[in-house]
């Protein structure tokens, strides 16, 4: 592609640059008005500086990869709803023995779920869970967090619907669901038993025995003596269950009371009958001036069901994609079919949507649109394309190379939209195995690149961000995490990269 004229190439870097700035720190000191702003402003200044059209911007903009954003984040929602993540959650406690093997679990856990449901979601719903359960066993935040983020970016790489940069090379290579999961699953689990192995040698003395027992507080629901823990804040929920058991008694002794002296019921006598929890005096509500009583267990029944439905739905749509079934078509599918089975009005999930996400990748589409047409990428890889072979171990790494600085400066889906097709046609010379490899090593590597920093992937920011609103002035540090994500994720590249197969 030829160069475009010096103004539109000067602006056209201007408009990119503040596009960078904007989505790789999320508050420039300067101009602190957050990546989503950011992502608009360099759209806009592109078609002020007449780098491109407005119409040329509009149908720069992926629909179909919008419309199966919206879908995955419906499955998501659903899947919340339906307590999916509450399940995970409780596997991540259950019959814990100590540090280290509640630290296996979350790498294990948030990498297949954010493989499924996005890494995304994973960070947002499940970094509660990772804090309670490391406060309830009294061990420091800091490696568990660090193992949630960087499993769950690892993890989100083995399917198409991982993360927004899988998603834009399956659409545009027309890889199959099961094809990029084989290609990739392989690296995907041992790059998580490296990180993993990696994050334990770093804290093993916080999470060892030793360090458990020096502690004033053992692990949750045991003691030194074998008796049963009680922490003050169970001392005071044994309390609340005293006072609550003593107006039951007294409830249910006035029940009994009136019952025997053939009184008629009052409204109390039913206000204690549902502090009893009697089936058919839930959810009493007035109609016509008579009441309707809807049994408790029939409510529990139609939850039950709904549930059901929404993990068969899901499990349906995992099976699909893997029949070869097209990405868009299957979860767009499955994200109307779940709606619809809700029965109820559809805002209980879209709501839920984040809209400003997608007015985001809306604004991006824009910017790297018009950064493609002032030449300058096409200029860059027509320099390394000679050094950047995938059929030589040399040129994979220096490909690899590029990939990571690219992402962490201008952030992976960026990456992706710049290299992708330009990567894919010059592997495409070579045979259409080795195109399909391209892909595939662009999608790990620009997916582990988010690692590197606190700052290179939107799952470190979400998992630091819940964090602090968590435990009120906590923060992961960036140079805590820079020291541990440099060589995690060297290593885990490196290990990865001969095994995945086109």
């Amino acid at each position: 592609m030829a160069m475009a004229t010096t103004v539109e190439v000067v602006f056209g870097s201007i408009a990119f640059a503040v596009f960078c700035a904007m989505a790789v720190f999320p508050t420039v000191p300067f101009l602190p008005i957050g990546r989503i702003a950011g992502s608009l402003l360099g759209g806009w200044l592109m078609v002020i500086f007449r780098v491109i059209t407005l119409d040329q911007a509009c149908d720069a903009i992926d629909l179909s990869f919008l419309a199966v954003l919206i879908s995955t984040q419906v499955i998501s929602v659903s899947l919340e709803q339906a307590d999916m993540f509450k399940y995970l959650g409780k596997m991540l406690s259950y019959k814990s023995r100590g540090g280290k093997d509640l630290l296996c679990r979350i790498c294990l856990i948030s990498a297949i779920s954010s493989s499924l449901f996005t890494n995304d979601t994973t960070c947002v719903i499940l970094t509660e869970f990772v804090l309670k359960v490391a406060r309830q066993n009294n061990l420091p935040p800091e490696p568990f967090l660090l193992a949630l983020a960087s499993s769950a970016n690892i993890g989100s790489s083995a399917t198409p619907i991982g993360n927004p940069q899988n998603l834009i090379i399956a659409i545009q290579s027309g890889i199959s669901f099961g094809k990029f999961a084989a290609g990739i699953v392989p690296a995907m689990l041992l790059g998580i038993v490296v990180n993993m192995v990696i994050i334990l040698c770093m804290y093993w003395r916080l999470l060892s025995p030793v360090k458990d027992e020096e502690l004033a507080v053992p692990l949750l629901g045991e003691s030194r003596n074998n008796e049963p823990f009680r922490s003050p804040s169970n001392l005071l929920q044994n309390n609340s269950e005293r006072v609550y058991n003593a107006r039951i008694d007294s409830d249910r002794s006035s029940v009994v009371s009136k019952e025997n002296d053939g009184l008629p019921h009052t409204k109390e006598d039913t206000g204690s009958k549902r502090s009893l929890g009697m089936d058919s005096l839930i959810h009493a509500t007035e109609n016509g001036g008579s009441l309707k009583f809807v049994d408790e267990k029939e409510e529990r029944w139609k939850r039950s069901l709904w549930k059901t439905c929404v993990y068969l739905v899901t499990l349906g749509m995992l099976i699909a994609l893997l029949m070869g079934l097209k990405t868009s078509r299957t979860t767009i599918t499955t994200a109307i079919v779940l709606v619809v089975i809700d029965f109820k009005d559809a805002h209980r999930c879209l709501d839920k949507v984040s809209y400003p996400h997608l007015i985001f990748f809306c604004g991006m589409f824009i910017t790297v649109d018009g950064f493609n047409k002032t030449g300058i990428p096409s200029a860059f890889w027509d320099l390394m394309e000679p050094h950047a072979q995938i059929d030589s171990a040399t040129g994979i790494i220096v490909l690899a190379a590029v990939i990571l600085v690219l992402s962490n400066v201008a952030s992976n889906v960026p990456t992706v939209l710049l290299l992708g097709a330009r990567v894919a046609a010059s592997a495409a010379a070579i045979s259409a195995t080795q195109q399909t490899k391209a892909w595939l090593i662009l999608a790990w590597v620009s997916t582990v690149a988010g690692n590197f920093t606190l700052l290179g992937s939107a799952g470190n920011l979400i998992v630091c961000k819940e964090a602090r609103r968590a435990i009120s002035g906590y923060t992961l540090s960036f140079w805590h995490h820079l020291r541990f994500g440099i060589p995690s994720t060297l290593i885990v590249i490196a290990i990865g990269l001969p095994l995945i197969r086109g």
